[in-house]
């Protein structure tokens, strides 16, 4: 798996040589230093206490460190017309986005950062209890305006690198999961054109066995979607995240009787 200490784009389209990067190499190179420097300085933090006298502090060095270890990847539809356009959208500061991956139409893959390292992908989000997803996840792009289809080559190589972060970090199943799913309301990639069952038969994502029997009557809801993991602070936006990662047929912000089905059986595997 990848073990290179610092950022780097891995992988270019045939059609681009290195050249054109060049420039963006650069600024990833003065980032990286810039983190080397602020990593190298001995910190004594001042302290005062309830007089505002001085607490005596110092720096003493420990030697058992790591780098972040990833635990969730996170997909996404990039919502642009190209490749290109992603990764020069990735390239301005002033958008402050970015990903570890990014797969393009015809299952190319770009690697943009070192996957241990926290990319910008998540935003506001939640799952669970965790609110700063990005400092344990892994982004992944797909390239795709979200009104389409994804291609078979785009997903074959989606489920080659998948395999790669799952072996890697030893990433539990259910923590595949969709940016939609992290973000309702605000976000609805990677659409209900992503094939999460095909996914999770590949061991990526859980999914719901054919429900042969409805839920208790007194079945709640809201706690059954909580437990899988979504923000249910509003519910409608909740359902609707639900749905299009598991529904698909219909993503209106209500349960139906075979939504809550769905859920049920979800519910009892988490």
């Amino acid at each position: 798996m990848i073990k290179y200490a610092f950022v780097y784009i891995a992988v270019l389209l045939s059609s681009c040589s290195y050249k054109p990067y060049r420039i963006i190499q650069k600024r990833q190179n003065k980032k990286i230093d810039s983190l080397k420097k602020e990593l190298s300085l001995k910190f004594e933090i001042p302290l005062l206490d309830s007089l505002q006298q001085p607490i005596e502090a110092q720096y003493v060095p420990a030697i058992n460190f790591g780098l972040r270890k990833p635990n969730f990847v996170i997909i996404h539809h990039t919502a642009q017309d190209s490749v290109a356009q992603t990764i020069k959208t990735f390239s301005l500061d002033r958008t402050q986005v970015s990903s570890h991956y990014l797969i393009s139409a015809s299952g190319k893959i770009i690697h943009l950062l070192n996957n241990n390292l926290r990319a910008w992908h998540a935003g506001v989000a939640k799952w669970g209890n965790i609110s700063d997803i990005n400092s344990c996840s892994i982004g992944i792009e797909l390239d795709n305006n979200g009104l389409t289809p994804f291609t078979l080559q785009q997903i074959n190589s989606l489920i080659s690198v998948l395999k790669s972060l799952k072996t890697a970090y030893k990433i539990p199943a259910a923590n595949f999961i969709g940016h939609a799913d992290i973000a309702p309301q605000r976000k609805t990639d990677p659409s209900v054109f992503f094939p999460w069952k095909l996914l999770s038969d590949n061991g990526f994502g859980l999914w719901y066995d054919n429900p042969d029997l409805p839920p208790p009557a007194d079945f709640d809801t809201e706690n059954a979607l909580r437990r899988i993991g979504y923000n249910t602070s509003n519910m409608a936006a909740a359902i609707v995240a639900f749905k299009l990662h598991f529904v698909k047929i219909d993503v209106s912000p209500t349960l139906s009787d075979w939504d809550k089905c769905v859920l049920w059986n979800l519910y009892k595997k988490y």
